[in-house]
């Protein structure tokens, strides 16, 4: 086979892939109906609604009141944050401004006592 042969071959073949990847519309005739419009999403179906009971709310087990001693220190709320007292253990209470960054980890022993940024009044005193 000649160069000339088998170029034309392989420009025979490029274009039949060519052809097999276009794609065409059909011929609609002027008296055939429109296609049904589709939605473009499938609607789910909701499962009819039955009478069944709900399920009773958990029951969750009550924590014990004030484990970090933060019921003694309310006398401190609306009084400026220079009258809080400095605690025994500084690692169980954490003193922060109301539009501070703060951890949101929980801890039940610690005192948190919150005082306004603007005017530096506390606004509570409460564990965790």
């Amino acid at each position: 086979m000649t160069t000339i042969a088998a170029g034309a071959v392989g420009f025979a073949a490029g274009l039949l892939v060519l052809a097999g990847c276009a794609t065409t519309s059909p011929v609609s005739s002027p008296d055939a109906s429109p296609p049904s419009p589709r939605p473009s999403m499938p609607v789910p179906l909701r499962p009819a609604p039955t009478q069944e009971t709900p399920a009773p709310a958990p029951q969750l087990k009550p924590m014990a009141d004030d484990q970090c001693g933060a019921q003694p220190l309310q006398y401190l709320v609306g009084k400026p944050r220079t009258d809080i007292p400095v605690p025994l253990d500084p690692s169980m209470r954490r003193v922060v401004c109301s539009t501070c960054v703060v951890t949101q980890e929980y801890r039940a022993d610690r005192q948190t006592i919150t005082f306004n940024s603007d005017t530096g009044l506390i606004t509570s005193v409460k564990c965790g």
